[in-house]
């Protein structure tokens, strides 16, 4: 972990925000990970396509989730993860 940590920033999903306003993050190689706490039930687009929603937390703050939308072959690969996967 350390070698694939080297020269990385970790960045916690519940820090995300407020880093995004004071940090350029697009000059920094940063990481971040989180627990999936919950999953909508695949959704259909405008355009007929499936896409997933999960709802991802750091469980440091359990009140600061961030929302990841899956769509195309990210959904088809992804869709059936079991919530409470890092």
């Amino acid at each position: 972990m350390d070698r694939k940590m080297a020269n990385r920033k970790l960045i916690r999903l519940s820090q995300l925000k407020s880093k995004l306003t004071a940090e350029n993050l697009e000059e920094i190689d940063w990481v971040t990970f989180g627990v999936i706490v919950k999953k909508i039930t695949p959704q259909s687009a405008n355009n007929g396509r499936t896409f997933s929603i999960w709802r991802l937390n750091d469980l440091r703050d359990l009140n600061q989730c961030v929302s990841l939308f899956l769509f195309g072959d990210v959904h088809k690969e992804h869709w059936k993860t079991d919530q409470g996967t890092v």
